[in-house]
């Protein structure tokens, strides 16, 4: 009985080590890796301010857009801070209308973004890249590309890696679209989109960014 105790004992605390020392799942990572900033801090808009319609809310963790009808202006959410060199990386659900997260952008009043805006839309291309009021798709994911890796109705991880002229776009670990010497350099903001003449209703949340030199 005593040889059948220890050899159970030893067994428990065999397992217990392999669940405490195994690989950590993406769920499992601490929420802060060393060389990333958090750009929400879940409970309020404090780094960021509000352009053109529609409204921006904090809701349950996440920075929810939403408007009841189809705004007249597009609705942004503006970073106060500007970046060049970086990656962001974020969590997104678009369940009504067409959104967008733009990197190295600026505004124009009352409501225009300018920049690399990544695709947000339920309906196709999420991940895509597309500079508004220029050269429009520079980079577009077919139609069978986007089922293979976006989640409808649910929330989908983006990670955008800019640096010089590469941008590199990866919505749940499969490369979306992809840049090589783009003329878009300069600092800018990060700006996220509610398109006008839409009814809206997009969620971001976990936004993290890391500066690269």
């Amino acid at each position: 009985m005593k040889s059948s105790h220890v050899l159970t004992l030893g067994l428990v605390v065999a397992l217990l080590c392999c669940l405490l020392t195994g690989p950590l799942t993406a769920a499992d990572k601490p929420a802060k890796e060393p060389g990333w900033t958090s750009l929400f801090d879940g409970k309020t808009l404090n780094g960021w301010h509000k352009v053109g319609d529609g409204n921006w809310v904090v809701e349950d963790g996440a920075i929810v857009g939403k408007t009841a009808t189809a705004a007249k202006l597009y609705g942004l959410l503006v970073s106060d801070k500007k970046y060049k060199n970086l990656n962001v990386r974020f969590k997104f659900k678009s369940l009504k209308g067409n959104s967008g997260f733009y990197i190295r952008g600026y505004i124009e009043e009352p409501d225009r973004a300018n920049g690399l805006q990544i695709e947000v839309d339920p309906r196709g291309s999420t991940g895509g890249i597309y500079e508004s009021y220029k050269r429009a798709w520079i980079s577009q994911p077919s139609d069978e590309l986007v089922k293979s890796y976006y989640k409808l109705d649910e929330w989908n991880e983006m990670l955008i890696t800019a640096h010089g002229g590469d941008v590199v776009v990866k919505v749940n670990g499969v490369k979306a679209a992809e840049l090589k010497n783009d003329p878009v350099q300069a600092a800018g903001h990060l700006i996220l989109q509610m398109h006008a003449g839409n009814e809206m209703l997009v969620l971001f949340k976990d936004i993290e960014v890391q500066e690269l030199p």
